[in-house]
């Protein structure tokens, strides 16, 4: 079996909570705040899920950038190539989303601007931000309400409100 034929996962410890990260051949599909991989693994496209999930013990280059990020480096999860599913719409929306600097927030409103969509498309925005499959290097912590506060967050509004600190953007 070649590193193509399995999803291999790794959790990591990070103050906010345990991070796992997942990836196919050094990209990676998943990354979410959960000690559970399977978690994650189940919310990837069917042709992903039919390949087996394997635990490992360093997934290299993505666990160094969060170590980097967490160690202040806040450009490190930036340069790990990504890859989740997605019509040519969201995929314009993932794009500007990965393009807000960190220590920066946007609105939805904003973010749908930023993708070259109009400003009426921030429920798509929206949609997006719930549907990332890869927090936080795909970062949609970084997405507030324009009517203020955090919004929601898949993982919780006190991992948001984490990030969004550590990042020094409130």
């Amino acid at each position: 079996m070649t590193a193509t034929d399995t999803i291999d996962a790794q959790v990591l410890p990070t103050p906010p909570g345990p991070l796992a990260l997942l990836a196919r051949d050094g990209v990676l599909v998943a990354a979410g705040f959960t000690t559970d991989p399977e978690a994650m693994f189940q919310r990837l496209p069917a042709a992903l899920r039919a390949l087996p999930l394997r635990r490992v013990a360093d997934l290299g280059a993505p666990a160094r950038a969060v170590r980097d990020y967490l160690a202040g480096d806040l450009r490190a999860l930036d340069a790990i190539p990504v890859d989740q599913p997605g019509s040519p719409r969201r995929q314009s929306l993932l794009a500007a989303l990965r393009a807000v600097p960190a220590g920066t927030t946007v609105s939805y409103a904003g973010l749908a601007e930023r993708a070259g969509l109009p400003r009426t498309a921030a429920r798509a925005a929206g949609g997006a931000c719930a549907q990332n499959l890869i927090a936080p290097f795909v970062p949609c912590h970084r997405v507030l309400p324009s009517t203020g506060g955090y919004g929601g967050y898949y993982y919780g509004t006190p991992v948001k409100e984490w990030l969004l600190r550590h990042e020094g953007a409130v």
